[in-house]
């Protein structure tokens, strides 16, 4: 009777897990399908590229980009569809989740475990922003799921395991390479356990490897043939050179972060709970297992705070392990109250997200507009440099060139229709640098063959002197101001610039020549910019 009951409650589990899932899955889509929040730069930047297909790019993986592609090719390029990957992730991830729950602990730790991922303040913002995270912790998810399959295997189910185990990590590091913290996950957990290795066989791990050799080798075929592009970015986003040391402020701030992102009460819980345990050796099999996946990417970005800085997602690769071992021991501890308030606080703070997602104005009238302002305003944006390219048209413009990898990624989505035109100039970069700094540096950087008669957008004005100081002559300066809100604008000098000469580059600052600095006045043969003063909008735009 008791086995009866027990199944029963497992069904019941089980679809409350999946209605939970369904649910907020749908109330996602809404928001994405009613929110007035324009696409983040980042995000234009992942749709540009998923209009060519490669095996990597400059900054990322290409799974995000791949992904993008087959959103927009079943519903067009606005916005909602642009962002469907993020929401379609994080709810395979919340699944994922609920397998592994069911497998390691039983199917209550599991539908708890599912309810604090899938409501943690993190996820709510990977799942309406696309990003690499929401791939990496789908295939971080499944890679995991396979590993703990793997443990109780034998003959072809193991070697069917060993086989998505490969290949389920190889596309979590197609997704972002944060990934490596499931590769020492699973190496920690093998020198710890002496049963996790008898899992294995050497055909199943010689298996394991070559499939995620093969996954990964077109990755590292397109880094080798371009310069080890997307691993250097990565390595340099470490910024440990030329930092300051020991910033203790810097670990505190990252710290304090994870209590917002991974939820208060889950992340007190998660400290608190593997302290206690592993000082008491009550650390079960399943615990060890989990924290081997969760303890690395929290340690080590920690340890990077401290030496210089970092993100506060930059742990994302321990949200989903974490939840599930929350989950159980706040179930083993007969922590009810505990759990319930965990899972209320989850709740409250993602319907807040959600609805300030639907209703940004809430959010202005709450005084957090400042939040938000790098969503709006792109499409105003792209307006008003595609309009006075169409005025500089009948006289002829061999290109528009903008200093701001946003602007950039931000006028290549909201000014597509006219850049798809046959007679429209290429959207390109100025170089302030000796060399590129990203993707749209180096694809696109304006050169003197584009140089003829370009029309320059300077984003906030930085810069805009030293544009015009690789022009031989500079006409027609123009200052348009884009209202965001009730407090904050965008602003934008638009020159023309005629004959593009660049100056040799200091390497150290950057600028035209070592002698030269901002502010100099332009020189000779070239006609001073002159920016008016108090900036006037463009006539008709949108003010507050």
């Amino acid at each position: 009777m008791s086995d009866v009951t027990g199944a029963r409650d497992g069904e019941a589990q089980t679809r409350m897990a999946l209605w939970l899932v369904a649910g907020l899955t749908m109330v996602r889509m809404i928001a994405l399908f009613r929110t007035p929040l324009e696409l983040y730069p980042d995000e234009a930047q992942y749709w540009l590229w998923s209009r060519t297909l490669a095996f990597g790019y400059y900054s990322k993986p290409p799974v995000i980009a791949w992904a993008i592609w087959a959103s927009t090719a079943f519903g067009g390029d606005a916005e909602p569809f642009v962002r469907l990957p993020a929401v379609l992730f994080q709810a395979g991830a919340a699944f994922v989740v609920f397998a592994i729950g069911r497998r390691l602990y039983g199917p209550k730790v599991a539908l708890a475990a599912t309810a604090l991922y899938a409501l943690a303040p993190a996820i709510q913002l990977s799942a309406t922003v696309v990003a690499t995270d929401a791939p990496l912790l789908f295939f971080i998810g499944l890679t995991l799921s396979a590993y703990t399959a793997l443990q109780g295997s034998a003959g072809r189910t193991r070697l069917w395991l060993a086989a998505s185990l490969g290949a389920a990590l190889g596309l979590a590091f197609l997704s972002k390479y944060a990934a490596v913290y499931a590769l020492i996950g699973i190496g920690l957990h093998l020198a710890l356990s002496p049963a996790a290795r008898r899992g294995w066989t050497a055909a199943s791990a010689a298996l394991a490897v070559g499939v995620f050799a093969l996954v990964l080798a077109p990755n590292l075929a397109w880094n080798a043939a371009h310069g080890f592009a997307t691993l250097q970015h990565t390595a340099a986003d470490a910024h440990w050179a030329g930092r300051k040391l020991f910033n203790l402020a810097e670990l505190g701030q990252f710290l304090g972060e994870q209590f917002a992102v991974f939820g208060p009460i889950p992340f007190a819980v998660l400290l608190v709970g593997a302290g206690l345990l592993a000082w008491r050796r009550r650390l079960e099999a399943p615990d060890v297992l989990l924290l081997c996946f969760t303890l690395p990417p929290i340690a080590i970005v920690a340890v990077q705070a401290f030496v210089s800085r970092a993100n506060a997602n930059w742990s994302g690769a321990s949200y989903l392990p974490g939840a599930i071992l929350v989950a159980a021991w706040l179930i083993r501890w007969r922590s009810r109250k505990l759990l319930i308030a965990a899972i209320g606080m989850q709740a409250a703070m993602a319907a807040a997200f959600l609805a300030a997602v639907i209703s940004p104005r809430m959010v202005d009238n709450l005084g957090g507009a400042n939040s938000l302002k790098r969503a709006r305003g792109w499409d105003q944006t792209a307006q008003v440099v595609v309009r006075r390219a169409r005025t500089e048209e009948p006289s002829g413009l061999t290109a528009i060139a903008v200093n701001n990898r946003f602007l950039y990624y931000a006028l290549a989505y909201y000014g597509r229709d006219y850049f798809r035109e046959p007679t429209a100039a290429p959207l390109t970069m100025w170089l302030r640098g000796t060399a590129a700094g990203n993707q749209a540096e180096a694809s696109a950087p304006l050169t003197p063959a584009r140089g003829g008669r370009v029309l320059n957008v300077a984003y906030e004005s930085w810069f805009n002197t030293e544009m015009a100081a690789d022009f031989t002559n500079v006409l027609d300066p123009q200052i348009d101001d884009i209202f965001l809100d009730r407090k904050h604008q965008r602003r934008l000098d638009l020159f023309l610039g005629t004959d593009f000469r660049p100056k040799p580059r200091d390497p150290k600052t950057g600028y035209p020549s070592p002698e030269w600095k901002p502010g100099d006045a332009v020189k000779a043969t070239r006609a001073e910019i002159v920016i008016p003063s108090p900036s006037v909008p463009l006539k008709g735009a949108a003010k507050p």
